[in-house]
């Protein structure tokens, strides 16, 4: 099983997240925020990534820390869970439809951070939820767990309908980058030697 625990205690949070990326879509989310908490339920659904996550943070100011530090978290221990990523598929992608929207994930597990974020949304909050958060969490994400990571939005006037449509790309993208090739017979799928 490609496992790992990840606690990080700051000023702003603490935070214990649990990962299996060899589970069946198991999760119990406590963020301290609804959405995000959806967000992350789905992500762990169509991922089929078995997810715990427990944070305490500074709600009282912004969502901002808690978003970031649970991307941070979440990309630590997928970093951790596929390791010298021998035998992985190494690329994912999905258009994925959700409603009027319809957004395009397209990744590579590349050992090199980046993101390209390409997601206007109509308004600046879903509930109490500012939407700029959508893209500092995929940022940590990216950065701490080492991947190459392009999310792009080709239609959509519901925010809610985007932000679901991202988190599901996402969660689709990594379910088929992750998976072991066996055809790849345990090499390390890049003419480098190495990711």
């Amino acid at each position: 099983m490609r496992t790992s625990i990840i606690e990080r205690n700051t000023k702003e949070t603490k935070i214990k997240l649990e990962l299996n990326i060899d589970g069946s879509g198991v999760s119990n989310v406590r963020s301290g925020s609804g959405f995000l908490d959806h967000m992350l339920t789905l992500f762990a659904s169509h991922s089929r990534f078995d997810l715990n996550v427990d944070c305490e943070g500074d709600t009282y100011v912004d969502y901002h820390h808690s978003v970031e530090d649970i991307g941070i978290c979440l990309g630590t221990a997928l970093s951790e869970c596929l390791s010298d990523k021998k035998g992985i598929t190494r690329y994912g992608y999905m258009l994925l439809p959700m409603d009027e929207s319809l957004v395009l994930c397209s990744l590579d597990i590349s050992g090199r951070s980046y993101l390209a974020f390409d997601c206007a949304f109509p308004t600046e909050t879903i509930g109490n939820f500012d939407t700029e958060l959508v893209c500092e969490f995929f940022a940590a994400f990216a950065r701490t767990a080492g991947i190459t990571l392009h999310v792009k939005k080709l239609s959509g006037s519901n925010s809610h309908h985007i932000a679901e449509a991202a988190f599901k790309a996402c969660a689709r993208a990594l379910r088929t980058a992750v998976r072991i090739d066996p055809e790849l017979d345990g090499q390390v799928p890049s003419t480098k030697g190495i990711l």
